[in-house]
C-alpha cells in the first residue's frame, strides 16, 4: 500500500501552525445551544476549556479576535436573541471584540466577516462548534478566500449523527473525519492550545 499523503503535502502548503501572534483568533459558535439538551455535543465541556485557554492566551498576546454566532431565529435552538441562543459565558465577548451573526455554515456567507479580515491580512485560528457543520464549513470558506486557517481541535467538538444506512455515526469517528478532511487540504491542523507556537 502507498503511503499516505495529504493533498496539502502534495501542493507543497505549509504543514506547521502560524505563531499565535501574528494570527486573528476565530471563535464559532460558541452558544449554550451545544451544552445541553438535544444538540449537546460529545467532549463539549473539555472543548470549551480549551477554547477559553485560547481566547486567555490570545487577550494576553492583543491578537484580534472575533466571536461568530449563529441565528436561526425565534423559537430555534440558535435564538441569538434568548439564553440558548447565548455565547457560553466563560467565553464570552469582552469590550472591543466583535461579534458577527450568521445565517450559514461558512462563516464568510452573508456577513462582514471577509471584510473585517482582509485589512490584517493574518493567519486565522479556529475554534468553536461543530467541527463537522460550522468549523469545517469556516475553514473551507477561509481557505477559498485567500486565508491560511489552522483548527485548534482540542477546542472543537461534535455530535452522533444518524447514518444514512440506519446506523449510528459517532461523534468521535465523526470528530475524527471532520479534523482529517480539514488537514487534507483546507488548513493545518493541531490537537490542542498548547500546540500553538507563542
Amino acid at each position: 500500500m502507498a503511503e499516505l499523503i495529504t493533498l496539502r503535502a502534495a501542493s507543497g502548503l505549509p504543514a506547521d501552525p502560524p505563531a499565535l501572534s501574528a494570527s486573528t483568533l476565530i471563535l464559532i459558535d460558541c452558544q449554550n445551544t451545544y451544552t445541553r439538551g438535544p444538540l449537546e455535543l460529545e467532549g463539549v465541556q473539555a472543548a470549551l476549556d480549551q477554547a477559553e485557554e485560547l481566547l486567555d492566551r490570545a487577550r494576553s498576546a492583543g491578537i484580534p479576535i472575533v466571536h461568530i454566532q449563529h441565528d436561526a431565529g425565534p423559537g430555534s435552538p440558535y435564538d441569538v436573541r434568548a439564553e440558548i441562543g447565548a455565547i457560553v459565558d466563560r467565553v464570552a465577548p469582552r469590550d472591543g471584540e466583535p461579534t458577527i451573526v450568521k445565517n450559514y455554515p461558512n462563516s464568510f456567507t452573508g456577513t462582514e466577516l471577509d471584510a473585517l479580515l482582509k485589512p490584517q491580512e493574518r493567519p486565522l485560528l479556529l475554534a468553536g462548534f461543530m467541527t463537522h457543520m460550522c468549523v469545517n464549513s469556516t475553514a473551507r470558506g477561509a481557505f477559498s478566500l485567500g486565508y491560511a486557517p489552522t483548527v485548534v481541535g482540542g477546542a472543537t467538538a461534535t455530535r452522533n449523527l444518524p447514518g444514512t444506512d440506519g446506523r449510528v455515526v459517532e461523534a468521535a469517528a465523526l470528530q475524527a473525519a471532520s479534523l482529517a478532511s480539514i488537514a487534507d487540504l483546507f488548513g493545518v491542523v493541531v490537537p490542542d492550545v498548547k500546540s500553538l507556537p507563542e
